[in-house]
């Protein structure tokens, strides 16, 4: 396996040996976290983020920062030269002549694919349009594993917006590397792309529904997802959808005891308040393997790590 100046664009790019190896890696991150090292001291990561962010970004710089990196870049296209009117591409080989790899977010589907084809740096996916966001889906798997101690013959439901939200394409295509039964569950308008549907179909079980009420007492994780707002084209249809689903204790009043709930926040209503206090809840300590699995993905792109 070859991670060194290696891009990360699509969870597709890997397969199950290397993601299980960026697992194992983040493991091995836990107790550095803690203490720091300096195994990238002189490099540099530069975010580029064109749409906002909080716990990509804090994440990716708190991660080069325990491992000795330094960062710079923007989280506020304003304040970056496409705001007078310089091309997506001349920044990214602008950008590449100080810095050892570059984490992208912009709103544009693409993106990073077209970034990946110019820099002569890694660029490393954060979050590209409605299409993909692997480092996410790493870390919802390492989620998974750490508290259920495995991936392997799980039920996994992921509910809420399956047409444009970014995590669950990525993490739908990362789950059919496992023996996995997975539910889908939205509105019909909301339903997954037939494409992604079609070939995570073909290989591990896939459930279509509407309902939660109907599978919630089998499933083992439960993924929750924010109806996003910023990708609708039609206000009135975001305003119609908004509320299509909400977690809360009578939700959960059939669920098995050690379910477990994860989302990659932000948060509007979709969940309660009332459950960050049960054992389901699992999304803040997801946030924190964010952390690990980012220091294990820039440890090993930037040649640190084997």
């Amino acid at each position: 396996m070859e991670f060194h100046n290696r891009n990360i664009i699509s969870i597709q790019d890997f397969t199950k040996e290397e993601i299980n190896h960026i697992l194992k890696t983040s493991q091995t991150m836990e107790p550095i976290a803690s203490t720091g090292t300096d195994t990238l001291k002189g490099k540099i990561l530069a975010t580029l983020f064109f749409e906002p962010s909080t716990r990509t970004r804090l994440s990716f710089e708190a991660a080069m920062q325990k491992l000795g990196g330094t960062t710079i870049g923007f989280n506020d296209v304003e304040t970056a030269s496409t705001k007078k009117g310089e091309n997506f591409v001349d920044t990214i080989r602008t950008v590449e002549n100080y810095a050892d790899a570059i984490a992208l977010r912009h709103c544009l589907e693409g993106a990073a694919v077209v970034a990946a084809e110019y820099a002569k740096v890694p660029i490393i996916n954060s979050g590209t349009g409605a299409q993909e966001h692997p480092t996410q889906a790493l870390i919802d798997l390492y989620t998974i594993q750490k508290e259920k101690n495995q991936i392997d013959n799980l039920k996994i439901a992921i509910i809420g917006d399956l047409r444009y939200g970014r995590t669950v394409h990525s993490l739908t295509r990362a789950l059919t590397n496992y023996n996995v039964e997975l539910f889908l569950v939205s509105p019909e308008a909301l339903r997954i792309q037939e494409n992604i549907l079609k070939e995570t179909k073909s290989k591990i079980p896939v459930t279509e529904k509407q309902n939660l009420d109907e599978i919630i007492p089998n499933i083992d994780v439960l993924y929750v997802t924010r109806i996003q707002r910023e990708r609708f084209p039609d206000p009135a249809e975001y305003a119609k959808l908004k509320g299509a689903y909400r977690i809360d204790q009578k939700t959960l009043k059939t669920a098995k005891k050690d379910m477990i709930i994860l989302h990659p926040l932000p948060r509007v209503d979709e969940i309660a308040p009332e459950i960050d206090q049960t054992p389901h809840a699992r999304y803040f300590q997801q946030v924190g393997n964010g952390l690990f699995v980012r220091m294990a993905i820039l440890s090993l792109v930037l040649g640190a790590t084997k």
